[in-house]
């Protein structure tokens, strides 16, 4: 069951946002955290089985003051699918004639290092 959770979090700066948005993204079941609201203190979390009480203390934890707005079940939409229709007319193939170019071979000429320093004879 697919649920979608808001926890109000104090978040003073960007680092304890950014800190907030590691702490949700690494609980069980998290499929998605983004930040909401107009101050960005709010953390919109979507999973499946989250627990929201040991997040919430979680981040109580790490980042002082937590709280729980909104638990509720995300309802899934059916999309129905509009049938592609068939065009009318079909367009017309182009046909492109392209010349194949030469297939040039190259070589690389490697020269024979100095014999080694060291001979034993």
């Amino acid at each position: 069951m697919q649920q979608k959770m808001v926890i109000k979090v104090s978040m003073h700066c960007n680092k304890c946002r950014t800190k907030a948005l590691k702490i949700a993204a690494v609980a069980d079941g998290v499929t998605s955290v983004a930040l909401h609201g107009p101050e960005k203190d709010k953390l919109m979390i979507v999973g499946d089985g989250v627990d929201a009480a040991e997040l919430t203390n979680s981040l109580r934890k790490k980042l002082c003051h937590a709280s729980i707005e909104i638990v509720e079940e995300v309802k899934e939409t059916k999309k129905e699918e509009p049938k592609p229709t068939p065009p009318a007319n079909p367009p017309n193939p182009i046909v492109c004639y392209c010349p194949q170019q030469p297939q040039l071979e190259y070589y690389k000429v490697v020269s024979d290092p100095s014999p080694a320093p060291c001979t034993i004879m």
